[in-house]
């Protein structure tokens, strides 16, 4: 056997774990994507929430605008989208049964005119008064179920997450 042939079947073991570790790599796992988990996981914990804000007639996004209008006061739309991780489209389309209802107000901002602000209505603060109750109700359920120190460290991995800035480009966008 000559040299260059020993050579080759020297290297033939690492050459074919490489090759399937390129191929693993070519073929994503879905059980492997960061952005499936968390979706799913969103959309499960999204529906246990809005299974239990039903009465209200509220789901969870619009109970969400609420609570954080009553906290904050009112607020434009972009400061609004801001505060909630949302685009503003997305906020637009859950507004307008907000508005439609008598929940909150759209008007011209105070500092600048040019800006709409929402406010909540005397209706819309009754209805937050409401579907606090049962939001707790959810969370203790939740964190009965989940565990409660489970739970808080969920929530601090949860907003470290939404803090950190993944470079995010359009696609196409180049490196």
């Amino acid at each position: 056997m000559s040299a260059y042939a020993l050579n080759i079947g020297a290297y033939a073991h690492l050459s074919n774990r490489t090759r399937s570790r390129m191929n693993a790599e070519a073929r994503p796992r879905a059980e492997d994507c960061n952005c499936l988990a968390v979706r799913q996981a969103a959309r499960h914990v999204t529906q246990f929430y809005d299974q239990v804000l039903a009465p209200t007639g509220l789901r969870t996004t619009q109970f969400s605008i609420l609570a954080k209008l009553r906290g904050s006061g009112p607020l434009t739309i972009h400061a609004l989208a801001a505060a909630l991780v949302m685009d503003r489209t997305t906020l637009g389309r859950n507004i307008l049964p907000l508005e439609r209802d008598g929940l909150i107000a759209v008007e011209q901002g105070a500092r600048d005119r040019r800006n709409k602000e929402l406010h909540l209505t005397p209706a819309g603060i009754e209805r937050v008064r409401t579907g606090i109750k049962l939001w707790a109700k959810a969370q203790n359920r939740f964190e009965a179920a989940f565990g409660a120190t489970r739970s808080a460290e969920l929530r601090a991995l949860l907003r470290a997450l939404s803090a950190t800035d993944l470079g995010g480009k359009a696609v196409g966008a180049e490196d």
